[in-house]
């Protein structure tokens, strides 16, 4: 009965929503920001890669359990950065739409300033760009990689000698040099350790898969810091409702204080004899 009654009184509990200016998708801050947000994901990738390289465990339910809980662990971090900000966005075209119905004078740049549903997501995209690009290099170019001997067997080490094939062999013995697409591969794969950690480094044909997938991968943490930004305005709307139902209950304890003081009031009151 009493979870009855808490579930009444809460779905009876109305939403307070307070109206506010839009702003642009673009504004003065768009290019501060969008560093920012570069090395906001920088320092998280960083600490990402330091923790998950020590999570490259034999036991794959394991490791798949720990890199996963890595992950979600970003994306929670970045939805919440983006959730300030558009709470702060919204809070602000609150105050710009008061100054408007009052008739008061505020310049165009502090309305851009204000919250725009794709403002986070468009600050996250172009922030991702610096590690975007070589992704989708790398995802348009990757193929399977394919192990060197880089050593040849004992019994053709006589053959070396010979003018007719030992130079053949000896370039089979010198490993190739790092090319383009194995720097683009080793920054993608650290951007994305726990991911490759899950797929594991034997899976060959798995990698290829996921390097493939990197762009969509990359996006992740835009698309979290863009849906936190848009999360702004159910967060106001939660303050002023939590704001609303205090007043609400500070009136309701008022009223019986009062109702209290005025019936102690009256019994103290002499009753008139006839």
């Amino acid at each position: 009965m009493m979870n009855l009654k808490m579930k009444n009184n809460h779905s009876q509990q109305k939403e307070v929503r307070k109206p506010f200016l839009t702003g642009s998708v673009t504004d003065e801050r768009t290019i501060r920001n969008c560093l920012k947000f570069f090395g906001t994901i920088l320092i998280v990738f960083f600490v990402a890669f330091i923790a998950c390289a020590s999570a490259t465990f034999d036991n794959r339910i394991l490791r798949i359990f720990l890199n996963s809980a890595v992950i979600i662990l970003v994306l929670i971090i970045l939805f919440n950065n983006g959730s300030r900000w558009g709470t702060d966005d919204v809070a602000r075209g609150e105050i710009l739409y008061q100054k408007k119905e009052k008739g008061s004078y505020f310049a165009d740049s502090e309305r851009r300033l204000c919250f725009h549903p794709m403002k986070g997501y468009l600050t996250g995209l172009i922030g991702t760009i610096p590690i975007l690009i070589p992704a989708i290099l790398l995802a348009v170019n990757t193929s399977v990689q394919m192990t060197e001997s880089g050593m040849l067997p004992s019994w053709m080490q006589a053959y070396v000698k010979r003018s007719d094939i030992g130079n053949a062999l000896i370039n089979y013995t010198q490993p190739e040099g790092m090319q383009i697409i194995d720097y683009l591969r080793t920054i993608v794969r650290i951007s994305i350790l726990p991911f490759v950690n899950i797929v594991g480094s034997s899976d060959k044909n798995g990698l290829v898969i996921l390097e493939r997938l990197s762009p969509l991968i990359l996006i992740l943490p835009a698309a979290a810091y863009g849906t936190g930004y848009l999360s702004g305005r159910s967060i106001r709307t939660q303050i002023h409702t939590a704001i609303s139902e205090n007043n609400r209950k500070r009136i309701r304890r008022e009223q019986k204080k009062r109702k209290a003081r005025n019936a102690q009031t009256n019994r103290r009151e002499p009753e008139q004899l006839n």
